[in-house]
């Protein structure tokens, strides 16, 4: 099993159904341990659009990542989700934050999330119930990388 952080986004429909259904939906391949709050987001990268409701759950998973990443998109396109441009609204959008302590980098995944540190609608939430999750390329843990971003707005 490796624990795994997943983050939930939704700015299109029924946001918070949408969050409802991606978690009964991720049940069948992740343990969740533990859920943050949700909270409502400006956009970010394409502002023109509604906001989202974002939120980060943790987990047990026996699935290896790429195949993890297969079961997000899967669960994507079931609640609805439907290809836009880069950054813009979505039924839902499934991401794999951290995978265990591992450092994954291939064509289609990249894991830490390569934005993570730069994403306030993620560290709120993963700092909420992983304060001291260290990332594994920098070390640093969820609460100061929330707080450095804090201290760059």
């Amino acid at each position: 099993m490796e624990r795994v952080f997943i983050a939930l986004g939704s700015n299109l429909g029924n946001r918070q159904d949408n969050l409802n259904r991606a978690l009964a939906a991720l049940a069948a391949t992740v343990a969740i341990t533990a859920r943050s709050s949700v909270y409502e987001t400006d956009p970010a990268y394409v502002l023109d659009q509604p906001s989202f409701l974002n939120m980060v759950v943790a987990g047990d998973t026996a699935l290896p990542a790429r195949s993890l990443l297969s079961e997000l998109k899967r669960i994507e396109v079931d609640i609805g989700r439907v290809p836009t441009r880069r950054n813009g609204p979505r039924v839902i959008d499934l991401d794999i934050l951290y995978y265990g302590n591992q450092v994954i980098e291939t064509g289609r995944l990249v894991v830490p999330h390569p934005r993570l540190s730069e994403r306030l609608f993620v560290l709120e939430p993963l700092a909420e119930i992983a304060p001291d999750m260290r990332h594994p390329g920098s070390d640093l843990t969820a609460r100061a990388m929330l707080e450095r971003l804090r201290e760059g707005e």
